[in-house]
């Protein structure tokens, strides 16, 4: 067993730990650090759904409002920071009460802290320039910083590192593309009940699926009032049902295995788009649509237009995209090849893992610790 003194003590802050797309990728990325040389724990204010999942796979918890006490408590070398991008000083701000010289710790000095930027917005406060590292969750996003925010996007300061995907775990989970049946007249869509996250799209083009395939079930999780009374007042009872959230890479599996493909909508548009990679690691085609202006537009980057699915806009072509599919099972599998492809070549979990540790690697190797006037050996510094 590896003596923990010699780890790369890692500690990943996260707003919440709830079922959105921000808490797993920070969940998966813990869960599959190496850990032979990086020794990971969680920060969280409060309890949520992915805790027990962390706990479950050993991974040391902090729940409370003191971040500055876990960070002591810890003394990580690396603080990996969740967050929007805009200014959140209440995730950064204690780190630099806990890590400021003192009469007793002279040469105590802050960690290297890497942030996961999910939206691509730029942070012009004093706790935002104690970012060592940026990594945008999209090329979309790195854009906006670059355009909408007027911001250099160069390395070491900045990198692309997209969200991760168990990719292994759908494979075994869900069936191979050549032998799952794109027949059913069966498709769905998945999100968070938050308003925020959804678009009546899909809805809006169940009427005309309907005037064209008769039969046909749209299944929905995550569904809001306004979904439900759209169902009721365009007398959708018979084809849409609505079920229960899903946690696990399990219950995901088990609820894209009841698919054809899958219907993305959003009026906010997608930074990434967990749901959608995930979808295509399950073998599905996706049918997605643009946003306007620089409202989040990831998901046209994750889809590719008539290979792993379809972007549409508006629901007369978003209606065109799903008969389609519904009509063409040999498109169908096709497309779910190719998305399957797709997702293995740019999500995996453990490639993205692997850049990971090679990106904390290459921040460390910029520390220059000094004691007195001789700078120490990055071993030296981690075992201190």
């Amino acid at each position: 067993m590896n003596d923990v003194r010699h780890l790369i003590r890692v500690l990943h802050v996260a707003s919440a730990l709830d079922l959105g797309g921000t808490a797993k990728t920070m969940q998966l990325f813990v869960q599959h650090l190496d850990r032979r040389r990086f020794l990971p724990a969680v920060w969280s204010p409060g309890q949520g759904p992915r805790g027990r999942l962390l706990r479950d796979s050993g991974v040391p918890l902090f729940i409370g409002k003191d971040l500055a006490a876990c960070a002591r408590q810890f003394r990580p070398h690396i603080v990996h920071v969740h967050r929007a991008g805009w200014p959140e000083p209440e995730l950064l701000r204690p780190l630099r009460a806990a890590f400021r010289p003192g009469p007793e710790h002279p040469c105590r000095r802050l960690p290297r802290i890497v942030e996961t930027n999910v939206f691509g917005r730029y942070d012009p406060s004093p706790s935002g320039r104690l970012i060592d590292v940026t990594l945008l969750v999209s090329h979309f996003c790195a854009e906006r910083l670059r355009v909408a925010e007027g911001r250099v996007i160069e390395a070491p300061r900045h990198e692309v590192l997209y969200n991760p995907v168990d990719v292994e775990t759908y494979a075994v989970l869900t069936p191979d593309p050549e032998q799952r049946d794109y027949s059913r007249p069966v498709f769905g869509r998945l999100s968070r009940a938050d308003p925020g996250k959804w678009s009546m799209l899909t809805l809006e083009a169940l009427p005309l699926v309907r005037s064209r395939v008769p039969e046909f079930t749209f299944l929905v999780i995550g569904g809001i009032p306004e979904a439900g009374e759209f169902v009721r007042a365009h007398g959708l009872e018979r084809h849409v049902h609505f079920l229960p959230p899903a946690l696990t890479d399990e219950e995901l599996a088990g609820f894209f295995n009841r698919l054809s493909f899958f219907a993305h909508a959003n009026n906010t548009g997608e930074s990434f788009g967990m749901v959608i990679a995930e979808a295509m690691a399950a073998g599905l085609p996706v049918v997605t649509h643009p946003c306007r202006d620089w409202r989040d537009n990831a998901q046209v980057e994750l889809v590719r237009n008539g290979v792993t699915g379809f972007v549409a806009d508006g629901p007369q072509a978003y209606a065109d995209a799903v008969v389609r599919l519904l009509s063409d099972p040999a498109l169908c599998r096709a497309a779910g090849a190719a998305a399957r492809a797709d997702a293995r070549a740019r999500f995996d979990v453990h490639a993205l893992t692997r850049r990971l540790e090679a990106i904390y690697d290459e921040t460390l190797s910029r520390i220059y610790v000094e004691t007195g006037c001789a700078a120490v050996t990055l071993q030296a510094a981690i075992d201190g």
